[in-house]
């Protein structure tokens, strides 16, 4: 039970320090942090940057997370991603993207056991939610890639909002 809340307060300490952290650069003054992600579609001022954060947790104590924090300006999506699995080597990265309507097409360019990789992966904003098509293990590359035969299956709660 102890080892329950020291996983999750872990959880929670990464996600504010990679969502509120004071080296992130201000996009420019004019910055908006939008609370409901449903608003970013609405933006017209392609001059200001939206900047979001997301949770996914999973597993049975929800003891493996993932941390997306996008930065949205104009039709470029750019950001964060951290996937940590409890007990296994992490993904971290880079998101790069663009944004049509309420679908992010990302590039997530992250690092795991040393070694530099890359995957594209599709996102699409809900309300307070942020949602993301699965990955699948391609067979023949032995890489996995996203999912197209299916819908946006994966959802992250909104989190703790970037501080500029």
């Amino acid at each position: 039970m102890v080892m329950k809340y020291i996983n999750l307060f872990c959880i929670v300490s990464l996600l504010m320090t990679s969502c509120s952290s004071k080296n992130s650069k201000p996009v420019n003054k004019d910055s908006v942090i939008a609370a409901d992600p449903a608003k970013i579609t609405k933006a017209t001022n392609h001059s200001a940057a939206n900047s979001l954060c997301f949770l996914r947790t999973e597993g049975k104590d929800n003891q493996d997370s993932t941390c997306v924090e996008l930065i949205i300006k104009g039709d470029k999506v750019s950001g964060k991603m951290s996937w940590m699995p409890d007990q296994k080597d992490s993904r971290k990265g880079i998101l790069e993207g663009t944004i049509k309507g309420d679908t992010i097409n990302a590039v997530w360019s992250f690092m795991q056991e040393g070694t530099k990789d890359t995957l594209n992966l599709k996102f699409k904003l809900d309300h307070n939610k942020l949602l993301q098509k699965p990955l699948k293990l391609n067979v023949t590359s032995g890489r996995d890639q996203t999912d197209e035969s299916v819908g946006y299956t994966l959802d992250y709660q909104t989190s703790a909002k970037v501080h500029h």
